[in-house]
């Protein structure tokens, strides 16, 4: 048997200490963003695929509408290729609540091999990721990535109670209500909506805060980490790039970020937007720091950044969600929160 490299194939490449080049590149074919009522009141409202207008989406618990919304992105990500569920190889997927029972009860229906993963915000990156890696190595022609979140379920699984109407600080994020939804596919096709060319996973950051109601100070040293070991890896300079997109750090984490990356050398402040920024209005909507959630990363992906690489008035983008590894367990027992981002350099067709 003829190697990928006889066959006319070029061969993945591991780069520097964390990285993958990809030998050929990955295909988002097509994707969807459904989202919330809050979510649709914001700047993005016109790119996304759906908006609810009641965030319950007519389920009778918050952790079933998060599972209506994943099936609902799922579904519609497929419609727009003109497949079936059978026509997928697998599905990876993972949401914020415990044993990722948002993604559970919402892809048992599609039949398909499901991959769960849990990189909390930052899933959909490592969701697509994973993808990518079992298109490229050839184990797969063609997969499903999905993720969400839902501001009520997650206020319930990590924080309190909605009914308890506790005060949130300005430190806070909110976590968006939406899901996103990705097929991947070979690079034989003309219908593409962008490249996936290499990825640089990241490692597990701790700075020993404690503060869980300030998720960009919990995250923003690992957008740090594996922003500087990618452009170390890749041998890259940040101005290689129309946009470099951390995922849910806010307002209070992408200074952070900022300045953690000055003190390496690095100077992002011109290429750097943050989803949690873009996905609402800070003047009009009353969500302190920004965005969160893994909803908030993947929406935006799919309605806004997808498009501007689409229509090539950005040619590469650095795909950066963000993401605090803690749990109720966790946090009450006085642990601190670690974080985690995962990078994926994306690409115009």
């Amino acid at each position: 048997m003829k190697s990928d490299e006889q066959m006319g194939f070029p061969k993945n490449k591991m780069i520097g200490q964390n990285s993958i080049a990809f030998g050929q590149p990955v295909v988002i074919l097509t994707s969807a963003s459904v989202v919330g009522k809050k979510e649709g009141q914001g700047p993005l409202a016109p790119l996304f695929d759906k908006v609810g207008t009641d965030d319950m989406f007519g389920a009778q618990t918050w952790e079933e509408a998060e599972s209506f919304l994943q099936a609902q992105a799922a579904s519609l990500c497929l419609e727009k290729a003109g497949l079936t569920s059978q026509e997928i190889r697998y599905i990876f997927a993972g949401d914020l609540l415990g044993q990722c029972i948002a993604s559970s009860f919402a892809l048992a229906e599609f039949k398909r091999p499901l991959f769960g993963v849990y990189g909390a915000c930052s899933t959909s990156a490592l969701s697509m990721s994973l993808g990518a890696l079992t298109i490229s190595g050839g184990a797969a022609d063609k997969v499903l990535c999905v993720t969400s979140s839902h501001f009520a379920s997650a206020e319930k699984e990590f924080r309190f109670p909605l009914e308890y109407g506790n005060q949130r600080p300005l430190s806070a994020t909110w976590t968006v209500t939406g899901s996103g939804a990705f097929l991947l596919g070979e690079n034989n096709t003309e219908s593409k909506r962008a490249l996936i060319s290499g990825i640089t996973p990241g490692k597990i950051v701790d700075y020993g805060i404690k503060d869980a109601m300030n998720m960009g100070a919990c995250m923003a040293p690992a957008a740090a980490d594996v922003i500087f070991h990618h452009l170390k890896d890749f041998k890259r300079k940040p101005s290689y790039y129309d946009k470099i997109v951390t995922g849910d750090l806010g307002f209070v984490g992408k200074e952070i970020l900022l300045q953690l990356l000055l003190e390496k050398g690095i100077d992002i402040e011109k290429q750097h937007t943050d989803c949690g920024i873009e996905i609402y209005d800070p003047l009009l909507q009353d969500t302190h720091s920004g965005g969160s959630g893994c909803g908030c990363a993947a929406s935006v992906l799919s309605a806004y950044l997808l498009k501007k690489l689409e229509t090539k008035e950005w040619k590469r983008i650095l795909f950066v969600p963000t993401g605090a590894l803690l749990s109720k367990v966790s946090f009450n027992e006085g642990n601190s929160v670690p974080g985690i981002a995962h990078a994926m350099v994306l690409e115009s067709p």
